[in-house]
């Protein structure tokens, strides 16, 4: 199931574009990391789909028409700080008919804080990754199918964000489906198996877990002359080398430099040029980009 379908999803502010005609993909049982820099769009993009702002153009359709719910944490959680986790989650349950105390505690247990269930503590004294989490185990008393986070890692320490991609990976065995929002790429790629780019309020590039790990591993670089070039392509495939043509680039995935170079060089063909090169996935993001923006 498609459980979003964005078609030139549009917001405007005055003459400024937040969000210029984005069109994304998300199936059912995605982890789709949506990344940009600050100001790209993301937040704008994800508060349309929450229902939070009106969109100025496009359209987007939820779960192909069904009726399910949707789920989201957008910016910082909205808790009431001078209540207590317990009593933060029953003023979120009466908005959306979910009062069972059981339940409750059940929410706190799945995000990792069942220390809250009977402490007097108040919100305003939690820690940002304690807040994040209540946040996600309030937006989920609604049963959501697709859960919607808006950098939910930014901030958190190393502890805090081992237990939020834990906490994820754990939802989306449950059946849940995530767009989540980062700049924190290199942690995102921990988790997402889906990815969208977006710069400047356009979605400049969508691609898979399996391209994505293919573009930015380590790969090795090789140039050889023109003529040899088809040579070398089939030599390569006969060999089952994983590897990725660029112009007149060759990357290889899955071998060692000695080995290639003693391969060509058995089989009488010159190297201009060979070399590592490990991109990553903030480096891939820049190059898509074309350099660094503040």
């Amino acid at each position: 199931m498609q459980i979003l379908k964005a078609n030139n999803l549009t917001k405007k502010y005055g003459l400024h574009f937040a969000v210029n005609e984005v069109s994304m993909t998300i199936n059912e049982g995605d982890i789709y990391g949506f990344i940009g820099e600050n100001g790209a769009g993301k937040t704008t993009f994800i508060r349309m789909i929450a229902g939070l702002i009106q969109k100025d153009g496009g359209e987007f359709t939820l779960f192909e028409g069904e009726k399910h719910r949707i789920g989201a944490v957008v910016e910082t959680p909205s808790l009431y700080l001078y209540m207590n986790a317990m009593d933060n989650l029953m003023a979120q349950g009466k908005m959306v008919g979910m009062t069972d105390v059981e339940k409750h505690k059940e929410l706190l247990r799945l995000v990792k804080l069942e220390y809250l269930i009977d402490s007097k503590k108040k919100a305003k004294d939690f820690s940002l990754g304690m807040r994040q989490r209540l946040g996600i185990a309030m937006a989920l008393l609604s049963n959501p199918k697709f859960l919607l986070l808006d950098e939910p890692m930014n901030g958190l320490d190393p502890e805090g964000v081992v237990l939020m991609r834990n906490l994820i990976l754990s939802l989306r065995d449950k059946g849940i489906t995530f767009l989540i929002s980062s700049h924190m790429l290199e942690e995102l790629s921990k988790i997402a198996t889906r990815y969208g780019f977006i710069h400047q309020g356009r979605l400049i590039k969508e691609i898979t877990l399996e391209e994505l790990e293919l573009d930015t591993k380590a790969s090795i670089k090789l140039k050889v002359s023109e003529k040899d070039l088809e040579k070398t392509l089939e030599l390569l495939k006969k060999e089952k080398v994983t590897l990725k043509v660029e112009k007149d680039i060759i990357n290889i995935y899955d071998r060692q430099i000695p080995e290639i170079v003693i391969l060509l060089y058995n089989n009488k063909i010159d190297i201009k040029d060979i070399n590592r090169d490990a991109l990553g996935i903030e480096n891939y993001y820049l190059s898509l980009i074309g350099g660094f923006h503040g």
